[in-house]
């Protein structure tokens, strides 16, 4: 008898609150409203919020489930999540016990107590674990709550020699679960700051771990007719559907799940490891000669630079699929907390004016840090960033143009100069990493500057900015503006007007670059993921031809 199709245990409504009126008032807007998840704590409207503590886990391990639930009890669901879904552990009818969330927790974790403990099988393979968390409320509603773990492999329970890294970092700088991410939220002199300080002791803001099929992404479709305002999908759908002010800007849901789910279809067997692991334990990439990064991936640490060019140089490849390579990171108390002053760092970082300074939280690109993500990732971030949304070449590309043909990333695509490829998925966007370069004979090479290896080919690329190039439009108020463009203006070694001219025009690039004895291929745009799961022959098989390559080494 066939197996019974996978039913995800997300099915059906989900609890929402009673209705309610308020006022609205003419001025009210998304930029004068900005939102934070936290437990509502009323007794009449029951939820769980579960935790764990730390992101990855061996087989073998007791994972804890840190939580508070003011119902009498909850359910507990976890499936490892991927192109055939697969539940591995149920516990239901587990008491509630409420907690209060702690003032501070965006910044000091919650401190929950454990309501589950669950000792990994031995031999459960690798894999982005999704741990549902439900309760019934007296309306016979259901609330629920996302939190997930990793498993990592081991020599026994290794796959093959494609291991995948989730963006982890850039999960937690957009996280803003308990009163703030890097952006914004309630830290600082008035309450209304993003933290440098985030702690991994609490749950995940809605939306960074599981979506519904059809959620808006960042990037805007359809195109915009002629004088249209501005539009920000993801705003609009956020609010709509009740997820989290920044759930399309990172997280498995909305960038590495597409990724992982294409992979596994294509018969690529793949292991799964965070950042985080990269950071602590990074002879987890000796077994294998291909890793993978996809999506949204915009903050490192050190500590994963160095492993990742050291892998590369012992023969290995690295293919990302992704973009935006923009700030340092430090991980502390054994991982759980991730700091970033970013634009504060030269006057707040508590790490400026010692001999620790190299590891200041503010841009490669800095004047600062001074080591330009070229040399990892051979791009830079600060030479995108924007494209396809709001003021950001709304009606650009969307695609990748082709200018090297012959390389073998474009084995069995056909595709020759000065085609683009890409544009019906939407593979550019909405955070693009480029290069300073030039065109000579209608071709385009890195201009030769510090930081940046002078063996970069640039196979294609598209035109980005740092700015929304604004129009006089009726009623409209943009959102980003100029904003990121001052603040990485003030961090440069130029004077301000010659900064401007440098980062203000960008692109997205992909490019290959030789390191040592490996290679890195570098798919420049957090958007690629969309031409696997939206089937775009040219990026599937450009995505095929790294994984094979790398997997053959």
């Amino acid at each position: 008898m066939a197996d019974k199709p996978f039913r995800f245990p997300e099915m059906g409504p989900h609890a929402i609150r009673p209705r309610s009126v308020r006022a609205y008032h003419a001025d009210d807007h998304f930029l004068a409203d900005f939102r934070y998840e936290a437990p509502r704590e009323d007794p009449a409207l029951p939820e769980v919020y579960i935790y764990t503590r730390g992101m990855s886990f061996d087989p073998g391990q007791e994972v804890s489930f840190h939580g508070s639930c003011n119902a009498d009890s909850f359910s507990l669901q976890i499936y490892r999540d991927g192109h055939a879904p697969e539940m591995v552990h149920e516990a239901h009818d587990l008491p509630g016990r409420f907690t209060p969330m702690p003032e501070k927790a965006y910044m000091t974790g919650c401190g929950w107590p454990v309501l589950h403990r669950w000792t990994l099988p031995d031999d459960l393979r690798s894999g982005f674990y999704r741990v549902v968390s439900s309760c019934i409320r007296p309306d016979g509603s259901r609330f629920v709550q996302h939190h997930f773990f990793v498993v990592r492999p081991t020599a026994a329970t290794r796959q093959g020699k494609l291991l995948l890294m989730l963006a982890t970092g850039t999960w937690t700088a957009y996280n803003d679960w308990g009163g703030a991410n890097h952006y914004f939220g309630t830290w600082g002199p008035e309450g209304n700051e993003g933290s440098p300080i985030l702690s991994l002791e609490r749950p995940w803001t809605r939306g960074m771990v599981w979506l519904p099929p059809g959620a808006a992404r960042i990037t805007q479709a359809p195109k915009p007719d002629m004088n249209d305002a501005p539009r920000y999908p993801s705003k609009e759908y956020g609010y709509s559907g009740g997820w989290g002010q920044y759930y399309a800007a990172a997280g498995w849901a909305q960038f590495d799940r597409h990724f992982a789910v294409w992979a596994e279809s294509e018969g690529f067997t793949l292991d799964i490891i965070t950042q985080t692991d990269l950071h602590q334990r990074p002879e987890l990439l000796a077994d294998y000669t291909c890793l993978v990064t996809c999506g949204h991936d915009e903050y490192w640490s050190w500590e994963m630079r160095k492993n990742v060019e050291s892998f590369v140089e012992k023969g290995n490849g690295f293919a990302r699929f992704g973009g935006n390579f923009l700030w340092q990171i430090r991980l502390e108390e054994d991982g759980l907390q991730q700091h970033c002053w970013k634009f504060k760092a030269p006057a707040e970082d508590p790490l400026r004016d010692t001999d620790r300074a190299h590891l200041l939280t503010a841009s490669w690109e800095s004047e600062a840090v001074a080591w330009p993500g070229a040399s990892t990732v051979g791009v830079n971030g600060a030479h995108g960033v924007y494209a396809s949304w709001g003021g950001f070449s709304p009606r650009g590309s969307r695609g990748f143009t082709v200018y090297r043909p012959d390389h073998w990333v474009f084995d069995g695509t056909g595709l020759r100069y000065a085609d683009v490829f890409g544009e019906e998925a939407g593979i550019f966007g909405y955070e693009v990493d480029g290069l300073n370069y030039t065109f000579h004979q209608g071709l385009p090479y890195a201009v030769d500057e510090p930081g940046v290896p002078d063996n970069i080919s640039i196979l294609a690329m598209t035109p980005a900015s740092l700015y929304e190039y604004e129009h006089e439009v009726q009623g409209q108020n943009y959102y980003i503006r100029d904003s990121d463009l001052k603040g990485l203006m003030d961090l440069a070694p130029e004077p301000e007007a010659e900064a401007r001219l440098r980062y203000q025009h960008g692109s997205g690039m992909l490019v290959s670059m030789p390191r040592g004895a490996g290679e890195v291929v570098t798919a420049g745009s957090c958007e690629w993921i969309m031409g696997l799961t939206r089937r775009d022959d040219f990026t599937m098989a450009i995505t095929r031809n790294v994984l094979r390559r790398f997997t053959a080494l």
